[in-house]
């Protein structure tokens, strides 16, 4: 059975940096990724948070576009937070930890710490660098907002939620998120 891909990878053309695509998202939050145009359609992050769950078990991936590398970024930076809140903390507290989880550093394609530099390529200047390391700062963001609302039924996290954050998806420990 194969892994479920983005739908983004049909359709839209959208801006590349490297080969990672700026796809739009429906946030609040500043930042370079371009608007959604329907605030009820989905996007990306949802994209991500939906797929999480059946994506996880899977240890090969096939790319089939450059919407499916931020899919890609966005579930192992998922497995990262279901690992901060491993130890089952209070809805307040869940949020303080995946908010900071968000804005800590974190390597981009190119860098030493990325684990995936085989799969997506450098930007080709500082400037788009920049750019991309903006543009995965406001999903980061905006995924750690939106999976609070998803994981905490009441004020602890939920069991089926829980249950997959020892799941390494691609056997993939992290996204370059230094501590």
């Amino acid at each position: 059975m194969p892994a479920y891909h983005s739908s983004f990878n049909e359709g839209g053309s959208y801006r590349n940096i490297g080969n990672v695509a700026l796809l739009p998202i429906k946030t609040k939050i500043r930042g370079p990724a371009p608007p959604g145009a329907d605030p009820n359609q989905e996007d990306i992050v949802d994209e991500a948070i939906a797929l999480f769950r059946a994506n996880c078990f899977f240890r090969n991936f096939e790319i089939k576009g450059n919407a499916d590398r931020v899919l890609i970024y966005l579930l192992l930076f998922i497995q990262e937070c279901l690992g901060k809140l491993s130890k089952n903390p209070s809805l307040s507290e869940g949020q303080r930890t995946l908010t900071t989880h968000a804005l800590q550093n974190f390597a981009i394609p190119g860098e030493t710490g990325f684990p995936l530099n085989a799969m997506y390529e450098k930007p080709a200047n500082r400037a788009d660098a920049d750019l991309l390391k903006q543009y995965l700062q406001q999903l980061r963001q905006e995924c750690a907002n939106r999976l609070i609302t998803k994981i905490y039924d009441g004020e602890h996290p939920s069991k089926w939620w829980m249950c997959f954050s020892k799941r390494k998806f691609m056997n993939i420990p992290n996204v370059g998120t230094t501590a």
